[in-house]
């Protein structure tokens, strides 16, 4: 029964209640902002939870996974744009078009590797990017707003902020719950063997590039999922959700939390945004806060804060 309650479990259990409780405290006291920047929390977290199924359990690095955010925005935003407003067709077009691109890049990449891999998958998030300011119907580099929320019917009210962050919150949960599948089903533990000795796993009989080429896409139409919360959230897109500067937030949050556990990129997620939120209320050059920062975690706590937290355990 001890073992149920580590410095870990903890963590994770407060910081669930947390998002669990959040919009009942906006509500108490009006406060919006908290409303907002959470709801950004949970979409970003399900961004990087995504990146960390190839990232930290694959160890594939991409450095171009924040393409499917952009990629799946402008689907949903172009669509909407044309008049098609229901998000029947909005988010299946933007999933399956996530898919696809998800399944040419990782076609091309996964067949290198190290610095290789990583150049391709940011070459192609560079090339997303740049025709998304060549699209000037959609607003360019200047990005477009997007007029109206995807519509679901009578009982599907996404302008609503409350069921909006328990949609978000619901779509997050079933997103760790996939990957946790996922990691822990034969699928993952070939994944998981390729990343550590793929030539061995190929000797046995797998096939190594199938399974990393559908876990590629899995966590790409996953973080295509979460471009289209944020477009809706935000009711605008515009190219730098694709920038590689996004991509390495999702990496640093993937980092800070603990790559290769299930809810650490979530646990990296919040503690990031919270961090780059509260110093900018004191300094424009956060940065140089959050960069230190940042490069002590990576030096001396290689886990992350789940590693600082199992740690803690065994202290």
């Amino acid at each position: 029964m001890s073992g149920l309650f580590t410095p870990r479990n903890v963590m994770v259990a407060a910081v669930l209640v947390l998002l669990a409780l959040m919009p009942v405290y906006c509500a108490l006291t009006a406060n919006t902002f908290l409303m907002s920047f959470f709801t950004r929390v949970l979409i970003l977290g399900m961004a990087a939870i995504s990146l960390n199924l190839i990232m930290g359990f694959g160890g594939m690095v991409s450095f171009g996974h924040a393409a499917y955010l952009g990629i799946g925005g402008y689907v949903f935003g172009i669509l909407a744009k044309e008049g098609v407003t229901s998000g029947l067709i909005q988010w299946p077009a933007a999933l399956l078009i996530c898919g696809l691109f998800a399944l040419a890049v990782g076609a091309l990449s996964l067949r290198t590797r190290g610095v290789y891999f990583i150049m391709i998958t940011l070459a192609f998030s560079q090339m997303a990017y740049y025709i998304a300011i060549a699209l000037d119907r959609y607003g360019g580099d200047d990005g477009m707003a997007i007029q109206r929320r995807s519509q679901f019917g009578d009982l599907v009210n996404l302008n609503n902020r409350t069921f909006f962050y328990y949609l978000c919150f619901v779509l997050l949960l079933a997103t760790v719950y996939l990957v946790w599948r996922l990691v822990n089903s034969r699928f993952g533990l070939v994944i998981q063997g390729a990343r550590s000795n793929e030539r061995r796993m190929r000797a046995i009989g797998f096939p190594t590039f199938r399974y990393k080429l559908v876990c590629f896409v899995i966590a790409g139409v996953i973080c295509g999922l979460a471009g289209v919360l944020l477009a809706n959230f935000s009711d605008f897109i515009n190219p730098s959700a694709m920038n590689w500067i996004r991509s390495g937030d999702l990496i640093v949050m993937a980092v800070l939390g603990g790559m290769g556990t299930v809810l650490g990129p979530l646990i990296g997620a919040v503690a990031f945004l919270m961090l780059e939120e509260v110093l900018s209320r004191f300094t424009e050059f956060q940065g140089l806060i959050l960069g230190p920062l940042l490069l002590a975690v990576a030096l001396y706590a290689r886990g992350g804060i789940d590693g600082i937290l199992m740690g803690l355990r065994r202290g």
